[in-house]
């Protein structure tokens, strides 16, 4: 049988906190593509389309996917923006119902949406949904581990399936777990219902690392349930902190047999059991997060042999009595002024203090700033020039704007092309963008925020990172996957900026 599911691609993870509000100008500047140009741009790389994809050319299914939409990280989406994605996926929902046309419908969602009106915003996707399909056609969801997954989304989603890396390098394969467990549905006419357990935490104490720590066995473990006692698929969420809901936190999720009491308590059991150990660890952590003074520091050693005073042991030299110099870059990761999770990304901290200490031979990204970045366009490449840059947007967060004088390097129009393990083959937007060299520090100044991720994100712009002594960039964890391969060392800082580790110092009003 050839069953016609319905599909969705709608991601967004919203930082309340921000100040900037997500409309549909958003959404147009990262990707939003209907039907046919979904497919071509996105049905061939690390996404979950891809995976729903895979399955479907094997499993001979009709499928009729409606959209592909995601804005970068930042406040809550608008009701319009909300209404314009959404409506089309429900319209077509109901004129597949209508026709007897719709065996089943798959949402690949993020899972940390807030929108101006509804604290759960695909929950609200899934009740709109639900209103035209009814409660018997089988829905499935893939997520990203950073979903605060509530309630509502297990009542009316049958299946919920996230990845399980952070980085994400495996988007594409969570896409088609969901997509195998849809059929399963379809084919068997077989009911299946997600269990959910949560703990009252802000987030996993690791922000849900994957590549070490507690989450390699967390994985392993459910790795080991799937596929016995009716239990299909296990995911571990390590929530998203920088969202004022009630329903923030870590969860575990179980997507098991329906019918039949024994399914459930054995998901119930092993969610809780998950869920427990998050909860036992939440003391223990394994990043160390610098203030940026001593991530300088760092850095100004790191590029001083002689001064060098790390962790490494080697032996000096025998004629000269100093140290060789550290093999690779160091990394260091600004986790607080990250645009992956809705910072703003033009926080000026570690840059401040990266002069401040006289560190050279670096590349810095990226700085968002797109009134500097035309103050330079007005000049040409090789000029030196003086501005204000960063810090426009909330000074008091991540540090205010600096005055400084360099040399305008480059010009470029943004657009990057992925080639790392989460980005390859995909097409990523920074706007106008300048190359800006300030004491020994080549500054990538961009207008459209973006974390660091890929390393084509400095080399298309004619940085290269395998040949900097220090490279630091904003972002938390995903820049691992392709940076840390050239990396001699990783730290991390929390500049103060937006997504700061110091939560006493957000408003917080709706968390329990």
């Amino acid at each position: 049988m050839s069953f016609r599911v319905l599909s969705a691609e709608i991601h967004h993870e919203t930082n309340t906190f921000s100040v900037h509000p997500t409309g549909l100008a958003a959404f147009e500047s990262r990707y939003l593509l209907h039907g046919a140009a979904a497919l071509a741009a996105r049905g061939d790389h690390n996404t979950e389309l891809a995976g729903l994809l895979d399955v479907a050319h094997h499993e001979g299914w009709q499928v009729q996917h409606v959209v592909s939409a995601a804005a970068g990280p930042g406040g809550k989406v608008t009701a319009q923006a909300f209404e314009a994605l959404v409506t089309p996926v429900i319209d077509a929902a109901r004129k597949a119902k209508k026709n007897g046309a719709l065996d089943g419908v798959m949402l690949m969602l993020h899972g940390a949406m807030v929108t101006t009106s509804s604290n759960d915003g695909e929950g609200e996707i899934l009740r709109l949904l639900r209103d035209v399909t009814g409660p018997d056609i089988p829905v499935a969801v893939s997520l990203d581990p950073h979903a605060n997954v509530s309630t509502q989304m297990c009542a009316l989603a049958n299946i919920l399936v996230s990845y399980t890396t952070y980085p994400h390098i495996d988007i594409r394969t969570t896409g088609a777990r969901a997509a195998k467990l849809l059929h399963l549905s379809m084919a068997r006419q077989t009911p299946l219902r997600t269990v959910r357990a949560h703990r009252p935490m802000l987030e996993e104490a690791n922000g849900g690392r994957t590549d070490t720590g507690p989450m390699i066995a967390r994985h392993a473990l459910a790795r080991a349930h799937e596929g016995h006692d009716g239990l299909h698929a296990i995911s571990v969420n390590g929530g998203f902190p920088c969202a004022d809901i009630e329903q923030v936190g870590p969860t575990v999720l179980v997507t098991c047999d329906a019918l039949g009491p024994h399914a459930s308590a054995k998901a119930a059991q092993i969610a809780e059991r998950l869920a427990d150990d998050i909860w036992n660890c939440r003391k223990d952590g394994l990043n160390t997060y610098l203030s940026v003074q001593d991530a300088a520091r760092r850095a100004f050693e790191w590029c001083t042999p002689d001064f060098f005073t790390g962790d490494f042991t080697r032996d000096f030299t025998r004629d000269g009595g100093t140290r060789p110099a550290p093999q690779g870059a160091l990394v260091i990761a600004d986790y607080a002024d990250n645009p992956g999770a809705g910072a703003y990304g033009d926080g000026t901290a570690l840059l401040a203090a990266l002069l401040e200490h006289n560190v050279a031979g670096a590349c810095f990204g990226p700085m968002v700033d797109p009134a500097a970045v035309q103050t330079l366009y007005r000049s040409g490449p090789g000029t030196v020039v003086t501005l204000e840059l960063g810090g426009k947007t909330e000074p008091r967060l991540g540090g205010g704007p600096l005055w400084l004088t360099g040399e305008f390097v480059a010009r470029y129009d943004g657009l990057v092309t992925g080639s790392g393990p989460m980005m390859a083959g995909l097409t990523r937007d920074f706007g106008p963008t300048a190359v800006f060299r300030v004491a020994g520090i080549d500054i990538l100044v961009v207008s459209i925020p973006h974390q660091m991720l890929d390393l084509e994100q400095f080399v298309a712009f004619g940085i290269l990172p395998q040949n900097m002594k220090v490279i630091a960039l904003k972002s938390m964890q995903h820049f691992r996957a392709a940076f840390a391969p050239v990396a001699g060392e990783v730290i991390v800082c929390d500049s103060g900026a937006l997504c700061t580790l110091d939560y006493a110092s957000l408003p917080y009003c709706h968390v329990p």
